[in-house]
């Protein structure tokens, strides 16, 4: 992303949430009451009209619907870690994330800390200022440069604690590092986290990543990259996750593919709904 813009990506992806949200009980996937409030106004109105025209559906096929069910499940997982005894929350590359503000368990029980890039989070934090009246005190707010500072270093440096029990939740930022950063950061977890802390995040394919399997959205992308700065750039070849964070550390892990959100989530009304299938979701545990 560009130096001293906020991410466009994260943008959109609280437009998927916002959109969703407005749909009534028994039809939403999941839901965002703070989604709405993070997009420019102008912005929304842009996104809200190709969306209501289909652009965004024969764009990306079942992109939207994959994003609702990431939210959905990462929320899920939190609420099972939170009644597993959860001490500790680390979002990276926390973007617009508001599970800090609507999960009310976390306020007054767990530490949460929001980690990301300065020109974003300086955004995110006038937001949620504005919204709330002030900043929460549970919530710990991590600018960081990857360029220029490690994820070890500024986050102990802001009060995190590797003796606790901790959740990870790295949501829509894969894509966008190099294979590099993503070793980098999964070390930082695997070293510095206590055993039987986790993480969670999604990952693509290198089939998607290098333009063998055709997506709209990454062809989109591509074309706008001058426009968000950001693009794909990493994936992790299909079937290999397992071997992938057991070298790296990690265990009980748990791939989830686009099908399987599609069977959990999508039912009833919602049964027609396409969920992208080049897109998966993995957690795992550290391990002793």
């Amino acid at each position: 992303m560009k130096k001293n813009q906020a991410s466009l990506t994260a943008a959109g992806i609280a437009f998927a949430r916002a959109a969703e949200s407005l749909k009534p009980i028994g039809v939403r996937v999941c839901y965002d009451p703070f989604a709405r409030q993070f997009i420019p106004g102008a912005l929304y109105a842009i996104m809200k009209f190709f969306d209501s025209i289909g652009y965004s559906e024969k764009r990306g096929p079942g992109v939207m619907g994959f994003l609702v069910a990431r939210t959905r499940y990462l929320d899920d997982y939190l609420d099972k870690c939170l009644a597993a005894g959860l001490q500790q929350l680390v979002i990276l590359g926390a973007g617009y994330d508001s599970r800090a503000y609507r999960f009310e368990s976390l306020k007054g029980q767990v530490k949460v800390f929001e980690v990301d890039h300065p020109a974003t989070q300086l955004v995110k934090i006038e937001k949620i200022t504005r919204i709330l009246g002030r900043l929460p005190d549970h919530v710990v707010y991590v600018p960081i440069d990857f360029t220029q500072e490690t994820l070890e270093k500024r986050l102990c440096e802001s009060g995190y604690d590797p003796s606790l029990k901790t959740l990870f939740i790295w949501e829509g930022v894969t894509y966008y590092l190099t294979a590099q950063a993503v070793d980098d950061t999964l070390a930082f977890v695997a070293r510095h986290a206590t055993p039987g802390s986790s993480i969670i995040f999604d990952y693509t394919y290198p089939a998607v990543i290098d333009g063998t399997w055709k997506r709209g959205e990454i062809a989109a992308m591509r074309r706008n990259r001058r426009l968000s700065g950001e693009r794909m750039i990493f994936g992790i070849p299909a079937g290999t996750i397992e071997s992938f964070l057991s070298e790296r550390g990690f265990e009980d892990i748990v791939n989830v593919t686009g099908e399987d959100l599609r069977k959990k989530y999508f039912t009833g009304v919602n049964q027609q709904r396409a969920v992208v299938a080049v897109y998966s979701i993995v957690h795992a545990t550290v391990k002793a």
